[in-house]
């Protein structure tokens, strides 16, 4: 029988853990992009050389090489792509293309939420300076300015002045694919943000790794998760009103099986927004992570998913300890000259440390989750425990740039 052939969209080192579930089923793995140089292709059976973003030259080239399956695993760019071609071809995906195209443009999500009575923020979407500019007063101000189709908080402004807002929208366009940018008033949030790992089985949802984020404010940018937490600790009030929301939405989206990201707040008012469900794994390794800290492997599950295989049990996470994934950077551009570690701290808790620069290498302000260094793979015996670490990672880390 021949192997069944899973087309993955990108080349970073995000598909690597998705390359290893693959070959351990016996799947043939194309990693996909313009970039032949990409870590992932040097893992992968075979390399396609194609923009991500051109959602029909991957559809002809997924056709030419006769896939069963296609992902766009922490991919963010590729997403609409994974979606178009899944549907022309009659492959699995999470969703169909046009629940894709308005969970990945922040203003069609954000219109969709408040056509259907979730909560959600004032917010209108544009791609001209001058009419973002004539409605200035339909804002409460502070406000947020980002692309409509960026992911790793990049192209993000909070801005205070109204005289300030061409600048964050000049921004915001530097990182947008399609030349449309958001505008929306700012939430305050109560206590961390939050989001999660989510697993639909036939539009079902069955699995959340509800997850608490940790921000650098020294940061160049401060809206950069710097840590993810698990378990959890969020009140399972606002837990449990998130898994209905967006149960709801998956129902109202025609939600199948597979693999979302989520992020999700409180604010000060009481109330969970939903803001930001996308059909792929999360950076920063979310999934990877939670494969170490929990029972059910969501990796395996997704490739599964992709190809037509049968997939394992999904329920919720049973968690082994509290976990953290702790983002390495720096606040400041320059060479990279060493990352040094305390020695007794990384026989405790480190399970796994990735570095992905060399020495001499230029490194940039911490301004998007592309600027990070690495990542640590931290594990503790209880949440007080990991909130002393992550509150002073000075007193067990040291990166140092020149």
């Amino acid at each position: 029988m021949a192997k069944k052939k899973l087309m993955l969209l990108g080349g970073l080192r995000y598909l690597l853990p998705v390359i290893e579930e693959a070959h351990k089923l016996g799947v043939y793995v194309i990693t996909a992009d313009y970039l032949p140089n990409n870590i992932a292709h040097k893992y992968s059976d075979e390399y396609c050389n194609v923009s991500i973003i051109d959602k029909d030259a991957v559809l002809k080239a997924a056709r030419d090489l006769e896939i069963d399956g296609i992902l766009s695993h922490a991919v963010d760019p590729g997403v609409v792509s994974a979606a178009y071609v899944a549907e022309k071809m009659g492959l699995p995906f999470q969703c169909s293309y046009e629940a894709a195209c308005i969970l990945q443009d922040k203003a069609k999500f954000r219109s969709f939420l408040s056509e259907n009575g979730f909560n959600c923020p004032k917010a209108k979407g544009y791609n001209d300076v001058e009419e973002a500019l004539v409605d200035v007063d339909y804002f409460s101000w502070p406000v947020i300015v980002k692309p409509v189709d960026s992911a790793g908080s990049k192209g993000v402004t909070k801005v205070e002045k109204k005289e300030d807002l061409v600048t964050a929208i000049e921004f915001a366009l530097s990182e947008s694919h399609n030349g449309y940018f958001i505008i929306e008033d700012f939430l305050e949030k109560d206590g961390l943000s939050s989001g999660s790992e989510s697993f639909a089985v036939n539009g079902k949802l069955l699995y959340n790794g509800f997850y608490d984020q940790y921000f650098d404010n020294e940061a160049a940018n401060p809206f950069t998760p710097s840590a993810e937490i698990w378990p959890s600790n969020k009140n399972p009030k606002y837990l449990d009103e998130i898994r209905s929301e967006l149960q709801r939405l998956f129902t109202l989206l025609g939600v199948t099986t597979g693999l979302f990201n989520v992020e999700w707040r409180v604010c000060k008012n009481g109330k969970t927004y939903l803001m930001e469900v996308s059909p792929r794994a999360g950076g920063n390794r979310l999934a990877e992570m939670l494969n170490y800290a929990a029972d059910v492997n969501i990796i395996e599950a997704e490739v599964r998913k992709a190809v037509g295989l049968p997939i394992q049990e999904i329920h919720e996470p049973n968690y082994r300890g509290h976990f953290a994934i702790h983002v390495l950077h720096t606040e400041r551009e320059g060479l990279f000259e060493s990352l040094e570690l305390e020695e007794t701290f990384r026989e405790k808790h480190l399970i796994e440390e990735e570095i992905r620069v060399h020495k001499n290498d230029k490194v940039m302000a911490f301004t998007g989750a592309n600027a990070s260094i690495g990542t640590f793979f931290l594990r503790f015996d209880t949440r007080k425990e990991l909130e002393v670490a992550l509150s002073n990672p000075e007193k067990w880390m040291r990166v140092k740039v020149k």
